[in-house]
């Protein structure tokens, strides 16, 4: 059985934590910048290689209030969103022994 894809941030950006807990990633490479509420700092912290979406998802349940029904959704948007700027990757293939 193999594990669940688990996302990554890129170690070569900068998260640059602001007021009011909101942020800029900032790419050196490209002089790309994309700005994170405080939700998506939440996310973007436990993009290490050690949590799922899920497990991300139920994190944010667990310590966030009013959080919409469809938040499953959001998080993998958002998480794509990051991928498809080479902002985050995914770690994957591990083979997981029962």
């Amino acid at each position: 059985m193999t594990e669940q894809p688990k996302p990554v941030a890129n170690p070569l950006l900068v998260l640059r934590e602001e007021f009011d807990d909101w942020a800029v990633l900032f790419d050196p490479d490209s002089g790309e910048a994309f700005g994170l509420n405080p939700v998506g700092v939440f996310i973007w912290k436990r993009l290490d290689g050690l949590h799922t979406e899920e497990d991300i998802l139920k994190e944010l349940t667990e310590e966030c209030e009013d959080i919409p029904e469809d938040a499953a959704t959001h998080v993998s948007e958002f998480i794509e969103d990051l991928v498809s700027r080479g902002f985050a990757g995914y770690e994957v293939g591990k083979d997981v022994i029962p």
